[in-house]
């Protein structure tokens, strides 16, 4: 436990410098993190949960605004209780069966519960419900014995559904890219703002497969990354311009889409995103240009924003606006208390409401915001919202 401990603290100190790059560098590391947790704790679903739960507390706090930690802790919790639930029928198969009294084979696979529970919308009905739900079924219970103790495979259940998270987070990138050349025609203007590693991936992929279009970055102040991302889309030879981001008014009617990069996908279908960002998306929406949000399913969280546990913003340091040396001719010393006359606000990030929103790409596909909810509800489970525990009154 001793070992595990020390590589919780070492994450959490990551992410408490905020040494970890970007939401998919934390979602993975976050994801490994409980894949080693796991392996080393008893196999029993409520223990399983609670460590979780401990652990997944500790890594929030040492970074809340970072919302990708808390959605892979819930989706851990949901793994273990979806391989608690799927262990609890034993070696129960579910055969669809005619009226006829003949098994219908559909796709070759049984109806397995875990479907029935996807569809459902953050509320898990009982188990009797769900078979009452499929009149037509049969039970055929397996001839053998499971061999395998039935710790071993719940254990071995859950490590197989968070090495697959791992695998998802690792290839979404180039998942959503694959879907680039539905979304970009030829000879089409394309507005992005800021640096997005799945904007840019997504922009590459349609420049592979021979698209000839414009891009338009707007810079991304106050660190202006719009002109790392700018370098490097000129060097994959696409025609690219940088605008400042107060030029995108002025700059939208020329545009067919707007693409970007956002930090976190709400449960209201709302996104928190770059500052700036509302700004673009303002203009997309009075020009009728349509507003596409490019995001891996990690990033999508089961909370609203007007949630406790949400940090909308954080105040970045104001060096990155004004230099110590301006500054600091601005400082009343006369008071003894060194009070500022001038105030620095540099907010890291914008809400972006739903409704300005066209279109979410994921690496399992398009959907318009008011389905976020249903993939929500795939994801999560209703007993995993709230991560932290009320204190005890």
């Amino acid at each position: 436990m001793a070992e595990v401990q020390g590589i919780v603290n070492e994450l959490a100190t990551k992410l408490r410098k905020r040494k970890v790059e970007g939401s998919r560098e934390t979602a993975r590391l976050t994801a490994e993190l409980f894949r080693t947790v796991i392996s080393q704790q008893r196999v029993t679903s409520a223990a399983l949960v609670e460590v979780v739960r401990d652990v997944g507390q500790q890594l929030i706090a040492a970074n809340p605004v970072e919302l990708a930690v808390g959605n892979i802790v819930r989706r851990v919790l949901r793994i273990i209780r979806d391989s608690d639930l799927s262990l609890e029928v034993g070696g129960l198969t579910l055969v669809p069966q005619g009226d006829d009294g003949d098994i219908v084979e559909e796709d070759d696979k049984p109806f397995m519960l875990s479907d029935a529970i996807s569809q459902t919308i953050l509320h898990q009905p009982s188990l009797v419900a769900q078979l009452e739900s499929k009149p037509n079924l049969v039970r055929h219970f397996e001839g053998k014995a499971d061999k395998t103790p039935r710790s071993w495979q719940f254990k071995h259940q859950i490590i197989e559904g968070v090495n697959d998270l791992i695998e998802d987070i690792n290839t979404c990138h180039e998942q959503i890219a694959d879907q680039a050349l539905e979304l970009i025609h030829q000879n089409e203007v394309i507005l992005t703002l800021g640096h997005s590693r799945t904007v840019k991936k997504f922009l590459y992929a349609a420049k592979e497969k021979k698209r000839s279009f414009q891009v338009y970055v707007a810079e991304g102040a106050p660190k202006h990354l719009g002109h790392v991302l700018a370098k490097e889309l000129a060097e994959k030879h696409l025609q690219t311009t940088v605008i400042s981001d107060s030029s995108v008014f002025a700059i939208i009617s020329r545009v067919n889409m707007v693409i970007v990069g956002v930090h976190a996908v709400m449960a209201n279908g709302g996104v928190i995103a770059p500052v700036g960002m509302n700004m673009v998306a303002l203009a997309a929406k009075k020009y009728a240009v349509p507003f596409v949000v490019v995001a891996g399913t990690h990033k999508l969280c089961p909370l609203f924003p007007n949630n406790p546990e949400v940090l909308l913003n954080d105040m970045r340091c104001p060096s990155e606006l004004l230099s110590f040396g301006e500054f600091s001719d601005c400082m009343d010393y006369s008071i003894g208390s060194g009070a500022p006359l001038l105030n620095v606000v540099n907010p890291a990030f914008d809400y972006v409401p739903p409704e300005l929103v066209s279109l979410f790409v994921t690496e399992i596909g398009g959907y318009h915001p008011s389905y976020i909810y249903r993939l929500i509800s795939d994801y999560y489970s209703s007993e995993d919202l709230v991560l932290q525990q009320k204190p005890a009154s």
